[in-house]
């Protein structure tokens, strides 16, 4: 089986040209970065109502850890700029937590996406197009991260969702499907 990046090389780059009429193989849209990122706020708060003590820690620590598995590299933590008292969000709370992703972990992570978390979720039947926005970019929500293999159904501590946004250099929606058709994304017919 040849890895994503050698198939976008061999077979997506010639067909894009065809079909758009690029002139240079360099003018051919390419996935640039891959962004997964997640909200920690809800999942605190319902741990909370079930812990006395509510091990913000722990819970922290534990969606670290498994977002580390995932990605493959360790996450960033993001924290508010401010507070928010609709959200139940202070000042400096950890709000989320992200990783982007280039380069082969980005091409590793998108294969494990196409050919074993996607088809492992709940009533899949394909991406839908509309995922993909206007300048080319797809983003993707995903509700549990017990579709990757690397996290074991009895280890995981709380389930806890996810986006994912694949992020082209596309220049209209058109030409990010059909990048992402011929990489082998899994859209509804």
């Amino acid at each position: 089986m040849i890895s994503l990046q050698e198939k976008y090389k061999k077979e997506t780059i010639p067909a894009m040209q065809k079909k758009f009429g690029y002139k240079n193989m360099y003018a051919v849209p390419r996935i640039e970065k891959i962004v997964i990122n997640s909200g920690v706020g809800k999942m605190i708060q319902a741990r909370k109502g079930h812990d006395e003590k509510g091990n913000e820690r722990k819970i922290i620590d534990d969606l670290l850890s498994e977002f580390a598995l995932i990605a493959g590299q360790k996450p960033e933590v993001i924290r508010a700029r401010k507070s928010i008292a609709g959200f139940k969000l202070r000042k400096g709370m950890i709000a989320g937590v992200r990783v982007t992703l280039r380069g082969v972990r980005m091409y590793d992570f998108l294969a494990r996406l196409i050919h074993i978390a996607l088809p492992r979720m709940r009533d899949f039947r394909g991406l839908e197009e509309k995922a993909v926005d206007q300048s080319g970019h797809m983003t993707v929500g995903i509700r549990e991260q017990i579709i990757f293999p690397e996290i074991p159904h009895d280890k995981a501590s709380s389930m806890w969702g996810m986006e994912v946004t694949v992020v082209t250099s596309a220049k209209n929606r058109e030409e990010g499907v059909e990048l992402l058709k011929h990489l082998g994304l899994p859209f509804r017919k």
